[in-house]
This record gives structure tokens, C-alpha cells and sequence, in this order.
């Protein structure tokens, strides 16, 4: 089984108690997560890797091969319950984690993130990109994500971070991550059997994933969506404060 790189922030987890996982976003790594741990520093987080960005290798599979290879780093680290938070595609692994690991939940968060399938359109338009990835334009093929990804009044700071990471993100991590998301499968009924703490949470300006999309999850797991004025995609990023508050919430909650 697949293992992937993973990060310890903060203290030790208590008598226990669960670590608080982390999911990044596409086309990114654990990185995008840095200023939120900052906002939380007592937290016992740990970040993983998608598969083929940062340091984690890459899996044969999809979203499943995924959240199979979380499961099992969480298990080599001795981690038999977590506290499960995704961004983005991070969010497609949480809600895959769900479906084939309801077990391992102690919590879950989806931020900025849907639980529905891609429309034919959406599928189209990642399977080219993730042509374009492994062809002559290589990482160039995310670069025109970046406004989609932030809002409008992001600090000039944040878009030059994003920036680079995009241009350096891995071809063939991008290729894989999109047709894993390609294919991932509508997942909104699994959210209502998962009976755990939950957090929703969007960016107020996210240009990628609707109000109506957060609610419909937030219903089916009995809460209410929490929107993050000034932010975009990438909530976690332009206002870490309020996402690690947030989690933190959830994390008091998931470990009450």
C-alpha cells in the first residue's frame, strides 16, 4: 500500500486523543497550510502530501488509491483516528476518506470544496488540462488558475506565493490530479451516514465553488456553512486567522 509524505505541526495529541489532518488544495502541497498552523499553534496537526506533489510518490489510481494511501500512512504513524480537514481537492480525499474509511473519522472539515460530481463540461476541460500538463506547456498549464483560485483583493504577497507555486507544481501531478477529479463520484449521500463533528467553510468571493454547493453538504451533515468575507479559493491562505479558528472549533468539538 502506498504511503505519502507526512508533516508534524504542534503539540503531541492528549491522552489519545486525534491529530488534526490537513488536505491541501490542487495544484499545491502541505505548504498552502503554513499560515493557518501559525494561527493555531496548539493544534496537533499533520499535513500529507497529495500524491505526486511535494514529497509524496505517485499512486496507480484515482481519488480511491488516494484516500486508501491516507489511510494507510495514518496507520503506519500509529494515527487510528484523525480529525479529517481538505481544501479543494483536498476536501474530494475527505469525502473519499468517508466512503472508504468512515472508521478513521473522528471529525471532518470540507472547505471550499463540493460534493457533487463534475459536470460533462468540467470533465472535458480537466482531461485537456491534464494533456496540456504532460505536453510541451507543462506546469504553464495551471498558471491561468491563479485568479480563479484567489479573490480579487488578495494581498499582492499571497498571489506572488501562489504564483510560484504554480509554476513549479509537478506536470504529472497535475495530470494525475485531474483526472482523478475527473472521475471522482457524487458523494453527498455519504456525508449524510457520517455521523461526526462537522465544519463547512467557504471563501465569501470563492470564483470555484458555489454557496449552493457548501450548503447542500452542510445539510446532509446537520450544520451550517461558515463564509469567510475576503476570501477566495484558497480560504486557508488569504484569511488563516478565521479557517484556524475554524478548525479549531471543530477540533474542540471532534475531541470534547
Amino acid at each position: 500500500m502506498n504511503e505519502l509524505a507526512w508533516h508534524r505541526y504542534g503539540p503531541e495529541p492528549s491522552d489519545g486523543a486525534p491529530p488534526l489532518v490537513l488536505l491541501h488544495g490542487f495544484p499545491l502541497d502541505s505548504r498552502m497550510w503554513a499560515y493557518t498552523i501559525s494561527a493555531a499553534p496548539q493544534l496537533p496537526v499533520i499535513t500529507i502530501d497529495a500524491p505526486g506533489f511535494g514529497a509524496s510518490p505517485p499512486v496507480d489510481g484515482g481519488l480511491d488509491a488516494y484516500a486508501d494511501a491516507v489511510a494507510a500512512t495514518l496507520e503506519h504513524a500509529g494515527m487510528a483516528r484523525a480529525v479529517v480537514a481538505g481544501l479543494s481537492m483536498g476536501g474530494y480525499a475527505a469525502l473519499e476518506l468517508a466512503q472508504r474509511h468512515p472508521h478513521l473519522l473522528a471529525g471532518i472539515g470540507l472547505l471550499d470544496t463540493k460534493a457533487g460530481a463534475d459536470p460533462q463540461d468540467k470533465r472535458v476541460d480537466r482531461l485537456q488540462m491534464a494533456e496540456d500538463a504532460l505536453g510541451e506547456a507543462g506546469a504553464r498549464a495551471v498558471a491561468p488558475m491563479l485568479d480563479s483560485l484567489l479573490a480579487p483583493g488578495a494581498p499582492e504577497a499571497v498571489r506572488t506565493e501562489v504564483a510560484g507555486w504554480l509554476r513549479h507544481a509537478s506536470p504529472s501531478g497535475i495530470a494525475w490530479a485531474q483526472r482523478a477529479m475527473a472521475a471522482r463520484a457524487d458523494r453527498l449521500a455519504t456525508l449524510t451516514r457520517l455521523d461526526v463533528p462537522a465544519l463547512v467553510l467557504r471563501g465569501a468571493q470563492d470564483a470555484t465553488a458555489s454557496l449552493a454547493e457548501h450548503e447542500e453538504m452542510a445539510t446532509a451533515l446537520g450544520t451550517q456553512v461558515i463564509e469567510v468575507d475576503g476570501a477566495g479559493h484558497l480560504s486557508a491562505l488569504e484569511s488563516p486567522h478565521e479557517v484556524a479558528a475554524a478548525l479549531s472549533d471543530l477540533y474542540a468539538r471532534a475531541t470534547a
